[in-house]
């Protein structure tokens, strides 16, 4: 009875030695680029090592951003006769392994897209099925990064499937990121913080500030349709474990205040910051609001807590956001079409996040008033915060005692 229990006791822990996710990652929200918003699956590795060459030419790597990821597209149309995974050979002449390490000599991390259904959402081959021979093949190039999709997934149970691909990752011993892809159509924040580093809570992204554009049986979404989606899921976020709303549109042609509020909301919101322009043709203006690190330290604050929102009456939304060491964040978006006044009274608003039974006192302590975007001190809590607005345009603030 003693062998048969101690036979029982090495089973259960041989079992569970693979049944769990990397955890030291993603502490705070992944940063990096991929290349779908832009490219689809026009892709190849001259377009990475771009890319990686202007991470670090910009001051995007020094400004926090490492992970470089290939979407859809990468591969060739067919396994080969192992049934290993092959990269596309006009697209990427050299292989995976060979732009990986050109992305990992410049100090960032490399990432690749797959997906668990039987091809991927572009025609390619999917997982389902070669799971751990594909995590094996990903640890063997040096994958840091893997964006797992939804595409083709039949009557798969998203939670197994997705368990799956965690658990080949970790037999491959090569530690990996793994963004879930599943649209939010199966509610991952209920469910997945064992087992992904982050999950997209939406449908794609695409760059508007409030539209919807169907493509038959699915919709692409603009940046406040996203933010307005999804209700109580805040509670879901934290270390290790994001809400993703989806790669950024910034520099893709919304206006540089519609850019500057989007890249306020995904730091408020704790979304991983993952760049979806050409950095090649980015503007100075788009590379100043990517790398504007004040902003970025909200995003990346230690606590982790994913903003909420405070009001949206008139033409102002306000969102709040706790941060380390009793500091807070606010984000003050302009709703309107045109110019507006803000005129905010302290004194006549109590500010607290009751999730986190945080409280923003501003009785009995004085805070700093620091405009993230400008850079400069405006003010305490002690007067009125007064500012022009633009239409669609954000003053965030960093409130510090």
């Amino acid at each position: 009875m003693k062998n048969r229990t101690l036979l029982l006791l090495f089973i259960f822990i041989s079992i569970n030695a693979f049944s769990q996710k990397f955890e030291g990652l993603a502490e705070t929200p992944p940063m990096g680029w991929n290349s779908w918003n832009t490219f689809a699956t026009d892709i190849n590795e001259e377009l990475v090592k771009d890319i990686a060459d202007k991470f670090v030419e910009l001051g995007l790597k020094d400004a926090g951003y490492e992970y470089i990821v290939l979407d859809d597209g990468w591969m060739s149309m067919e396994r080969d006769e192992n049934g290993d995974l092959v990269p596309d050979p006009v697209k990427f002449p050299s292989g995976m392994k060979a732009l990986a390490d050109y992305v990992h000599s410049k100090g960032l991390k490399f990432g690749l897209y797959n997906d668990a259904g039987t091809k991927t959402c572009a025609g390619y081959p999917g997982s389902r099925g070669y799971e751990y021979q594909d995590a094996k093949k990903y640890a063997e190039w040096g994958v840091d990064f893997l964006k797992y999709d939804w595409c083709n997934t039949g009557k798969q149970n998203a939670e197994a499937s997705y368990i799956t691909m965690r658990d080949a990752l970790y037999k491959a011993g090569r530690p990996v990121v793994l963004s879930i892809c599943e649209w939010g159509d199966n509610e991952p924040w209920t469910w997945a913080e064992d087992i992904g580093h982050m999950w997209r809570v939406t449908g794609d992204i695409i760059n508007c500030w409030d539209c919807e554009v169907g493509h038959g049986t699915w919709s692409s979404w603009g940046i406040w349709p996203i933010i307005n989606m999804r209700g109580n899921i805040r509670k879901a976020a934290g270390p290790g474990h994001w809400n993703d709303y989806d790669m950024m549109e910034v520099g893709n042609g919304l206006t540089d205040a519609e850019d500057r509020t989007h890249f306020a909301m995904w730091s408020m919101l704790t979304s991983p910051l993952i760049m979806g322009n050409d950095l090649r043709a980015a503007s100075k203006e788009t590379v100043k609001t990517l790398s504007n690190k004040e902003v970025i330290a909200v995003n990346q604050d230690k606590l982790g807590i994913q903003a909420l929102r405070f009001s949206n009456e008139g033409d102002f939304e306000i969102w709040v956001k706790p941060l380390a060491d009793g500091e807070w964040a606010m984000a003050f978006v302009n709703m309107a079409e045109e110019p507006k006044n803000l005129d905010f009274d302290w004194n006549k608003h109590q500010i607290g996040d009751d999730l986190n039974n945080r409280r923003l006192d501003v009785k009995n302590n004085t805070f700093q008033i620091r405009d993230l975007y400008n850079h400069t001190e405006i003010g305490n809590t002690g007067n009125n915060l007064k500012a022009t607005i633009g239409s669609h345009d954000v003053l965030m603030v960093r409130l510090k005692n």
